[in-house]
Parts: C-alpha cells; sequence; structure tokens
C-alpha cells in the first residue's frame, strides 16, 4: 500500500466498484479500500463464490453484481480488501488498518463509497437474544447458506423485509408472519407519486410479484401494525403487536425486523463535510453536488452514502463521481467528463424515479422512531433507557451531545453507531422541535474499533 494516490476509493460496493473501473486506464494512481473478503458491498456480498443456486434464489438483482465485480478485476486499480478505514479527515488523510497494520495514507482525490446502514428502531425487547436486524439474515444466507431452522417472524417496513420473507419462503423456511407497521395513511400519501413511480415500474412488478407468491404460500401478511413487543424470560420467546386495536402474539424464538436503510455517515461526519436532514428519507446525509462532491474540496461521496437511491442508481453515481475524480486531477478535460456523463446521468435519474413513492409508502411513524415507551433501552453498550435521555431534556440538556456528556449514551464500544438516530429523535420529541434542527453526535476517529496494539503499530514516520 503506498502512502499517497491520486484516488483513493472507500467501498466496495456498486458506486465503489463502478467508480474503479472508470477510473481505470486513464493513467492516475488509484486505490480502492474495502472492509469485505470480497467486492460486492452488502447488496452483493459473496457475489464471487456464492453457489449457482443460492444465487438463483436471492435473485436477479442479486446476480447483477456478478458482471460488475468481474469488471472491477480486470481494470487496473489497488484493491485492498479486508482492510479497515478508522479516519479521515479535511486534509484527505486516511486511518486504515490493513494485516493488522494501521497506516495513514493520503490522496488527492477521495470517494467516500460507505454504502448504508439498517436504520435501528429500539422497541421493546429489541435487546433479547434472538431479536435480530434482516440485513444480518440476508449475510448469513448470502456468505454461508445460513438460514433458520425453526422459523421466524419478519417485522419492520421496507422492501428488504418483502425481499428476504421471499427468499426464504424459496428454501422453505417457515416465516411465521410478516408484521408491517406501515401505517396505512402512508398509501394515501403515496398514491400521488405513484404515476412517476410507473417510469420505473420495473421494481413495482417485482414487488408484486413477492407478495404474489408470499400469499400463495400461506404467509400471514399483516399491515399497520403498532405497538410491536417482544417478550421473553432471558430470550425470546412471544411477539406481541396490535392490529385492528386488538393485540396478538406469535410464540417464536427469532424475530428479525427492519425499517430501511440510512446512509453510513461516520467518515463524513469525521472529516468535518456539512451533512443535512432529508425529511423524505427520514435520515442525515451529507451535502452534495451533483458530481458527488462534498463540502471540502477533494471529498466525493456516492452510492447509499450520500442518500439512498438503491444499487443500480448507486453504480451511475459512482461512474459519474469517478468521471469528476479524473477531471479535477486532470485526466480528462471538462468536455470530456460532460460527454462521457449524459447517458450515466440519465440513467441514474431513470433509477431514481421509484424513490419518492417508497419513501413515502415505507416512512416510518413519528412515534415510533421516538421510542414513546421510555424503559426500552436505547444504548446498548451503556443500558440507557428512552426515560433517562428525556429526564437528561428536561433537566436542560436539549442537545443529543449534551445528553450524551450527561448520560454516556453513546460512549460505548459502537461510539453511538447504533443509538444516535435513537437518541436525535426522542430529544427532538421531549424538547417539542423537529428533528431537523436536533443535532446528531459528532463525529471523531477511530469511526471503527480499534485496539490500543492496532493503534500502536503506526510507523514511526507516520506519527510525527
Amino acid at each position: 500500500m503506498k502512502n499517497h494516490y491520486q484516488l483513493l476509493i472507500i467501498g466496495g460496493g456498486p458506486a465503489g466498484l463502478a467508480a474503479a473501473v472508470t477510473a481505470s486506464g486513464q493513467g492516475i494512481s488509484c486505490a480502492l479500500l474495502d472492509e469485505q473478503a470480497g467486492p460486492g458491498g452488502q447488496i452483493y456480498r459473496s457475489i464471487e463464490s456464492a453457489p449457482e443456486q443460492r444465487a438463483q434464489v436471492l435473485g436477479t438483482e442479486y446476480q447483477r453484481g456478478k458482471g460488475l465485480a468481474e469488471d472491477f478485476r480486470a481494470c487496473d486499480v489497488d484493491y485492498f480488501p479486508e482492510t479497515k478505514v478508522w479516519s479521515l479527515n479535511n486534509e484527505r488523510e486516511v486511518g486504515v488498518l490493513y494485516k493488522e497494520q494501521s497506516k495513514i495514507i493520503s490522496a488527492d482525490q477521495i470517494l467516500v463509497a460507505s454504502g448504508a446502514m439498517e436504520r435501528p428502531v429500539p422497541f421493546p425487547g429489541w435487546t433479547l437474544p434472538g431479536v435480530m436486524q434482516a440485513g444480518a439474515g440476508q449475510i448469513l444466507f448470502k456468505s454461508a447458506g445460513v438460514i433458520p431452522s425453526d422459523g421466524v417472524v419478519l417485522a419492520g417496513s421496507g422492501p428488504l423485509l418483502l425481499l428476504l420473507a421471499w427468499q426464504y419462503m424459496q428454501v422453505g423456511v417457515n416465516v411465521k408472519a410478516m408484521l408491517d407497521v406501515t401505517p396505512l395513511s402512508n398509501h394515501l400519501q403515496a398514491m400521488p407519486k405513484l404515476p412517476r413511480a410507473l417510469l420505473a415500474h420495473h421494481y413495482l412488478t417485482k414487488g408484486l410479484v413477492y407478495q404474489r407468491d408470499l400469499k400463495r404460500a400461506g404467509v400471514v401478511t399483516k399491515i399497520g401494525v403498532s405497538n410491536l413487543h417482544a417478550q421473553g424470560d432471558g430470550e425470546l420467546q412471544s411477539v406481541h403487536y396490535l392490529h385492528w386495536g386488538r393485540e396478538h402474539s406469535i410464540k417464536t424464538d427469532l424475530l428479525m425486523t427492519h425499517f430501511g436503510v440510512i446512509p453510513h455517515i461516520w467518515l463524513t461526519q469525521a472529516a468535518g463535510c456539512k451533512h443535512q436532514w432529508d425529511s423524505s428519507q427520514q435520515c442525515w446525509r451529507p451535502q452534495h453536488d451533483k458530481w458527488g462532491n462534498t463540502s471540502i474540496e477533494g471529498i466525493l461521496v456516492a452510492g447509499d452514502g450520500a442518500g439512498i437511491n438503491g444499487a443500480r442508481s448507486a453504480e451511475h453515481a459512482g461512474r459519474l463521481a469517478g468521471l469528476q475524480a479524473l477531471f479535477a486531477l486532470g485526466a480528462i478535460t471538462q468536455s470530456e467528463r460532460d460527454s462521457q456523463s449524459v447517458n450515466e446521468r440519465k440513467r441514474m435519474e431513470d433509477e431514481r424515479h421509484i424513490r419518492p413513492f417508497l419513501e413515502a409508502y415505507f416512512a416510518i411513524p413519528k412515534n415510533m422512531l421516538a421510542t414513546p415507551d421510555n424503559d426500552t433501552i436505547i444504548c446498548r453498550c451503556e443500558e440507557i433507557t428512552a426515560g433517562q435521555i428525556r429526564a437528561a431534556v428536561d433537566n436542560a440538556h436539549g442537545d443529543s451531545n449534551q445528553v450524551k456528556y450527561l448520560s454516556r449514551c453513546g460512549m460505548g464500544p459502537c461510539q453511538g453507531r447504533q443509538c444516535s438516530n435513537a437518541v436525535a429523535h426522542i430529544v427532538a420529541d421531549a424538547g417539542g422541535q423537529a428533528i431537523s434542527v436536533s443535532s446528531h453526535f459528532r463525529g471523531r476517529p477511530p469511526v471503527a474499533p480499534l485496539t490500543l496494539e492496532q493503534l500502536a503499530s503506526l510507523s514511526q514516520e507516520n506519527t510525527q
């Protein structure tokens, strides 16, 4: 690994891979860093090693990643898998851990293609053994073919929940129920956006096919579920919920939840890039222009780390950011950048026609985001409850970072990655203010866990 590159790409998902292929062969030094063992990101995880039968079950969207991975393997960029990026600053210096050796490298242009993470939404019982996120279930299936042996209840909201239920059904998993927390009022709010969504009708068609197949298989789906609770003595034993005003329960030892995805912003936060609240996607995202340039010169973002738009859109955004980086480095002219971007930008915009409909349809209820049950643990690391956070706000601590200082919420091993959004929603709700004016935990290095031994492995040259 060199100490300096002209272009450094962080993330090996669709955006990062597409950007690397675009930059290849242009006479610049380029490297791609990724935490996984192979290319693909979360959406195409293990695409090179997944058996054909498993790939077929995972669907055509998953199989699409194989061609992208092949194109990436054929390009001439330096590739560093199993590499942890733990720091990024506004001087375009990057802290990495590669083969247990910490190193500080730099670049003229940095593309952050860090992707998305599942939105953590705390609810009563969510910390019980047996409750896990649907994304973890997909990782187990994609990487190792591991599936639930005694059935599963799926709960939450979003397209991934429907996709996972369909995939599990294909391999014989007993999907005991799908509990959709999407309010019926969302359907009415989404209807005006349906005509535009029809321009990307392949997404709608696929979703309808999944729903039809699940119904034929006898999978029970309940829409408009509320008051979701997981209960058990030391481990999950049952799931309780309200539906049409009546309380129901299902016996199960496995509950997988999903409440949509949000951009992984820890690196752009650590670098000091400006961020903004996106009300339609109910999350913070880095500010950027149409080429992916952030508020810090030389740092670009692309893919779901810049805003949730899906894997296909991420590919196009990655290519556009790659072209912009090449232009900034003087490898291509502005006219070359603009002419090569026309088709990519049109395809990206075509893919995004579906997003306003999906965002309105699958919006998480605000009262659920604010975790009304005061006994629910919000910060799993420090075991801080929603009630303790509200008490801090009542004690004149009306900012997420002030609540953090007072309660230690967000100071555990995950450094707030799993609780920051929930804390911000509770602080905003308790203080009677809009989430858009509330604060987010400040991003600081290391943005990923490091041992003292790993940190101490920095060379003397890099520590001076």
